[in-house]
């Protein structure tokens, strides 16, 4: 169960550093209706929880970013928008952070920026020397390399958002995705991130892979 009064301050971190001035609205405001988005039905992967997860991972990476408070405020607006049913999940959460962010006192270079990022996770592949795309990206993608038990209950949890989805067609698609991710030359891009995760995300996505074939 995340911690509601940490996220909190967890935003009004970051965003009072990325802030211009002082006379601005009521920070908290913003993060309470992101938690309400982050806590909508429909979701069992992309929660509260994974958010959490995300900010931790960036809190791990961070000596890596450009700009850190920047990726802190991409990865609330990452997943705001989330219908799985949609495939334009990211470009409407970008355009939420397009304009949230300058109403809330957040410069509009700033504000762009945090948007580019929230776009890169629609494949995860930033360029190189896109240092805060690729510590957003591997942030993200951490999960893949979570010790098996909790690697079977995020798999769980993505089949739970498309049970709309019937299982062939599912398998079908996941097993796609999984491959596409395997034939990446490298799954993360940070120095952190290629030691300690990539060779156990491949592990995992091979695993998950076999088990769709059974």
């Amino acid at each position: 169960m995340a911690d509601l009064d940490a996220l909190r301050d967890r935003w009004l971190r970051a965003l009072l550093a990325a802030r211009e001035g002082a006379c601005h609205p009521d920070p908290y405001r913003y993060a309470d209706a992101l938690i309400k988005r982050w806590s909508e039905p429909q979701r069992r992967y992309h929660t509260l929880d994974h958010l959490t997860a995300v900010l931790d991972r960036i809190d791990v990476l961070e000596e890596y970013a450009a700009d850190p408070d920047a990726v802190r405020l991409a990865a609330w607006f990452h997943d705001a928008v989330y219908l799985p049913e949609r495939s334009t999940n990211e470009e409407r959460s970008a355009r939420l952070a397009e304009r949230a962010l300058p109403e809330a006192g957040v410069a509009q270079d700033r504000a762009a920026e945090v948007a580019r990022l929230v776009r890169l996770t629609v494949d995860h592949d930033p360029a190189d020397g896109d240092r805060n795309g690729q510590v957003l990206c591997d942030a993200d993608l951490a999960i893949l390399a979570a010790p098996p038990a909790a690697y079977a209950a995020y798999a769980a949890a993505v089949r739970e958002e498309y049970a709309f989805v019937p299982d062939g067609a599912f398998r079908e698609g996941r097993a796609a995705v999984l491959r596409r991710l395997l034939g990446l030359p490298r799954l993360f891009s940070t120095p952190y991130a290629v030691a300690e995760w990539e060779a156990t995300a491949r592990r995992n996505i091979s695993g998950e892979l076999e088990m769709l074939s059974l």
